[in-house]
């Protein structure tokens, strides 16, 4: 443990180094996983049946999951995946097999993942937004013993019936189909299965069993599934325990803090992303809360229920704080229960931390950095230091470790500019059937982003933009972020994505499209001026569009930045 002879953990490595001490709930110890040394906690799970187990000794009577007029328990929602689970076996399900989840975010999402887990099967959710040619290549790729589908993904399948001749496929909510086509065998009924007997026993597994296969965006290529294990997931949700306790020491409370009542979360994002399926469902379960899921993200639907079910935070990437902090009835509204607002998944801008200030006094703000393959979490900022140092995603948990590397393959000095790596029992083996990406992407368990970042001399990271995502300038290297940062610092701006424009002479020059707040006016020579005003000159955007319509954003709330400078620069004219 530190020194605190001369007081207090203060610095974030200082409380870290408390918290993590021998004796102490965070305590680390190294272990073997998988062929690599890695160091894990010593008190948190090590499978999802240990989460699921805990589920039911602190949460019980208390609520899990909300979705509209409907509730389910903790206790609830433990028999139902015991029942399913058992359903499962029967239908030959085996440790290995993958159970494909394709469904928007439901109570029977969460059923499905938790007794596939229990059978050392790999549950394998689909992106809920994909098409049917879509839905169809993670089936064929993923090539499950069982889909467990609801019906709006069951219409979408009918064109690729083929593809379920061999599968048993379990449905719910089948009225939400549009047609009537038949799929090539009958659909069993999701609640005829609850009628099993609950299943006695979970199969022997181990931490570095596989549990997971998430499926990357695929926004170039066809989806990547990123085969995470039992140990990639338990050690991200024990992970978020330390990062509240981390936040509360910070505050000025003592080591170990006080525990704090079990949240209620409302999650805008989707479960088939490991932001909603780790970070939330199981943080959820483990810790006793309860998760209140929308059908979709809109501002005032969520102020309604943050009001209406006590909401303590809200999980969603930064976009949606944004606009939630713009709603207009936010004055009348009673958002008491609000301990903070958090989420990750993109940048947020540096001012956000000031909307929270103005908008919610008093309330806390947050963000974090990781990737599906670093199983959601990997470094996290909140409170005093996000206050303090705005641009930053905070210092890795830990248990995990970063590298700041050039382009020859050797880490750069702090504060320089390197493609970020990170390792830790929280990163992934690798890519199902994908040998090639794997090797490319993995190197001695180290994981390479493709994010380019620095680190400064206190530990803090900051993601500058995405190794492919920079423009260049007359050989000048510019962060879109920077600009985007700049753009939303403009009172009128509600959205801002920045790319990079084609120019015969410097290569590239800066193109930026905003859409503005409603009511709001400004002119795109008003907005050069700002930019002028707080970027130096090459930075300044050369092309400004105002777009009328919302920026297009994917099933995760990100912007589409592709899509976005497709369309501007086909049509230079849009707006």
């Amino acid at each position: 443990m530190s020194d605190t002879s001369t007081g207090p953990p203060s610095t974030i490595r200082e409380i870290d180094a408390a918290l993590s001490a021998p004796g102490m709930p965070f305590e680390m110890v190294e272990v073997d996983a998988g062929g690599r040394r890695v160091r894990t906690w010593v008190h948190g799970p090590r499978t999802l049946a240990d989460v699921l187990a805990r589920s039911l000794e602190v949460g019980a009577d208390r609520t899990y999951l909300v979705l509209g007029e409907e509730r389910l328990s903790h206790a609830e929602h433990h028999d139902r995946v015991m029942r399913f689970a058992t359903a499962l076996a029967e239908l030959g399900v085996q440790p290995g097999d993958r159970v494909a989840i394709a469904m928007r975010n439901l109570p029977e999402w969460s059923i499905a993942f938790f007794a596939t887990t229990l059978l050392g099967a790999i549950a394998a959710p689909l992106n809920a937004f994909w098409n049917g040619p879509e839905l169809a290549f993670g089936v064929e790729d993923c090539e499950p013993r069982v889909l467990v589908a609801d019906g709006e993904r069951l219409e979408r399948l009918t064109g690729h019936a083929e593809l379920l001749t061999d599968l048993t496929v379990v449905g719910t909510r089948l009225d939400d189909r549009k047609t009537s086509d038949p799929l090539p065998q009958p659909i069993i009924a999701f609640d005829s299965l609850l009628e099993r007997e609950p299943l006695s026993t979970p199969a022997p597994v181990g931490p570095d069993d596989p549990a997971t296969m998430l499926y990357t965006s695929g926004t170039t290529s066809h989806p990547k599934g990123v085969l995470g294990t039992h140990r990639n997931v338990c050690t991200a949700v024990y992970g978020v325990d330390l990062v509240t306790a981390r936040g509360m020491v910070r505050a000025g409370l003592p080591v170990p803090p006080p525990a704090l009542p079990p949240g209620v979360t409302l999650m805008p994002v989707p479960l088939f992303h490991a932001t909603g399926s780790h970070m939330n469902l199981v943080a959820l379960a483990w810790q006793g809360g309860t998760l209140v899921m929308m059908r979709k993200w809109d501002p005032e639907v969520a102020l309604d229920l943050i009001e209406a079910e006590g909401v303590t935070g809200l999980s969603g990437v930064p976009a949606m704080s944004w606009e939630l902090l713009a709603s207009p009835t936010i004055p009348r509204r009673d958002l008491s229960s609000l301990r903070s607002l958090g989420g990750g998944g993109a940048a947020a801008p540096p001012e956000m931390i000031n909307k929270v200030r103005d908008v919610l006094p008093g309330k806390g703000a947050g963000t974090g950095y990781g990737m599906t393959e670093s199983s959601a979490l990997f470094a996290s900022i909140g409170g005093a230091d996000y206050a303090e140092r705005p641009t930053s995603v905070g210092v890795p948990i830990p248990i995990c470790d970063v590298r700041i590397v050039g382009p020859d393959g050797e880490d750069v000095p702090v504060g320089e500019l390197g493609e970020i790596w990170m390792s830790g029992p929280t990163v992934v083996p690798g890519y199902w059937k994908r040998p090639d990406a794997t090797a490319e992407t993995f190197t001695d368990g180290w994981l390479h982003s493709g994010d380019l970042g620095k680190v400064d001399a206190d530990g803090f990271l900051y993601i500058v933009d995405r190794a492919k995502d920079m423009v260049i300038r007359g050989g000048e290297n510019i962060a879109s972020i920077e600009v985007e940062s700049a753009l939303y610092e403009h009172p009128a701006v509600l959205e801002a994505a920045v790319f990079a424009v084609p120019h015969e002479v410097l290569g590239e020059e800066v193109g930026a499209v905003v859409h503005l707040h409603p009511g709001v006016a400004a002119t795109t020579e008003e907005l050069t001026a700002h930019c002028q005003a707080v970027l130096a000159p090459y930075k300044v955007p050369a092309h400004v569009w105002i777009s009328t319509d919302p920026l297009p954003r994917g099933g995760t709330g990100k912007l589409q930045k592709r899509d976005i400078k497709a369309s501007y620069l086909a049509d230079p004219t849009s707006t």
